[in-house]
């Protein structure tokens, strides 16, 4: 790939980025300043940068706890944080979910609660429901993170093996008012979806989750499917305990797309956003963004040259029973890909999540052009095999390019620039 076209690339995803700064996007939502005391709870990939915006913004005393992921944490001075694990919840998530309700106990209706909710924060606040354990809830999210079903789907089931998630964090606060402020990772940005809605009500029921469950044939131990089966109603969005509830959507794909294109388009490259919301198996989305450059590359169709097409969402891979290498949606999605624009010269693409972090390595996601496949082979590799055991980040390692900017402090999902020179 050209240095150019490199360079290029990581500017839109910078913009992208910087549209989802969490600074920015709190300080056009502050709420007011309540008569009593203001106490900051949250969870998610960006908890600890949005604690630290709000502190910085805040001009009023203020208390609380967030909870961010291992080796995730800004330098807060007022709002303390806790890190967990992220994908796999862990017994530190357990303490973070006692820490949270512990921050909103003998709360006023003269106080405030300004909830800071981000992707991520499902796997962060492990709190299971009933006579389950963190061992089932570790269970679920296995086999969730196993299924290929999307994060909306994932989430149904979490929220309703949780005595934390679907806005039971929220009925804690009770009588105080409570003011979400989220940044979007899901499809459609419903807040009850994003990171299981801690603070938002529940508008789906146990058996939804059920029905999930039998969808994409989850193997989930005997007590989750028991905690499921058994009458389990909840309060949902129009029971009285949330009429004094707000959950405001802060950040979003949709907006991190627009800024990538306003930033093509100064460069003079035309922008194509095709969707903020694409989901799907990885690879066979790949195949499908291949066809369309290679389209626009032979035929100049459906879009004229130079163009360059964005996309936002949250693809899946699903690993089942089939061996497994190292790896992440976005790095999936883009070596199949590469597998379908191989001579191409004149195509070259990023994709990576906007957290920084791509499935089960450092790496953001990767670089890809029409050369890719020709230089996996000249290494060694067999970019097709790397791709059949789902080993994406070893085939971009092994020819150097992954992107690896680290963790941004954001979370919007994925983000997808694709150019036709």
């Amino acid at each position: 790939m050209f240095g150019a076209d490199r360079r290029f690339l990581i500017s839109l995803f910078d913009a992208a980025v910087k549209a989802a700064d969490p600074e920015a996007a709190i300080a056009a939502y502050l709420p007011e300043a309540p008569k009593g005391r203001t106490v900051v709870v949250g969870a998610g990939k960006a908890a600890s940068k949005m604690a630290l915006a709000f502190e910085k913004l805040w001009d009023k005393p203020l208390e609380g706890v967030v909870v961010d992921r291992h080796g995730m944490s800004a330098e807060t001075r007022k709002v303390k944080v806790i890190q967990a694990s992220h994908p796999v919840p862990d017994e530190a998530g357990i303490a973070a979910s006692a820490a949270l309700f512990e921050a909103l106990e003998g709360l006023t209706e003269d106080d405030l609660v300004v909830a800071l909710i981000s992707g991520g924060a499902s796997s962060l606040l492990p709190c299971p429901a009933g006579n389950l354990s963190l061992a089932d809830e570790i269970a679920v999210n296995r086999a969730l993170l196993a299924s290929g079903a999307p994060i909306t789907a994932m989430n149904v089931v979490r929220k309703h093996i949780s005595d934390i998630k679907g806005g039971k964090l929220a009925l804690a606060a009770s009588p105080a008012p409570v003011v979400s402020l989220i940044v979007s990772d899901v499809v459609e940005d419903d807040p009850a979806i994003i990171g299981s809605g801690p603070t938002v009500p529940s508008h789906g029921s146990a058996r939804d989750a059920l029905a999930i469950v039998d969808d994409y044939d989850l193997k989930l131990p005997a007590s989750v499917i028991e905690h499921l089966t058994k009458e389990n109603a909840e309060r949902g969005p129009t029971d009285p305990v949330f009429s004094n509830h707000a959950a405001l959507v802060i950040a979003s794909a949709r907006v991190s797309l627009e800024a990538a294109a306003n930033v093509a388009q100064a460069q003079g490259i035309k922008p194509v956003i095709l969707s903020d919301s694409i989901e799907g198996e990885a690879r066979e989305v790949g195949k499908v963004f291949a066809a369309l450059a290679g389209e626009i590359s032979r035929w100049n169709r459906p879009f004229e040259r130079p163009v360059v097409l964005l996309s936002g969402g949250e693809t899946t891979v699903t690993i089942g029973d089939s061996k497994c290498g190292k790896g992440g949606r976005n790095s999936e999605f883009l070596l199949s890909f590469a597998c379908g624009i191989e001579n191409c010269q004149n195509i070259a693409a990023l994709a990576a999540d906007t957290d920084g972090i791509d499935g089960s390595e450092t790496n953001a996601g990767a670089f890809a052009d029409g050369e890719t496949m020709a230089r996996i082979r000249k290494a060694g590799g067999n970019g097709e095999a790397f791709l059949a055991n789902h080993d994406s980040w070893s085939a971009f390692s092994l020819i150097g390019d992954l992107f690896e900017p680290g963790a941004t402090g954001t979370n919007v999902n994925d983000f997808r620039a694709i150019l036709v020179r």
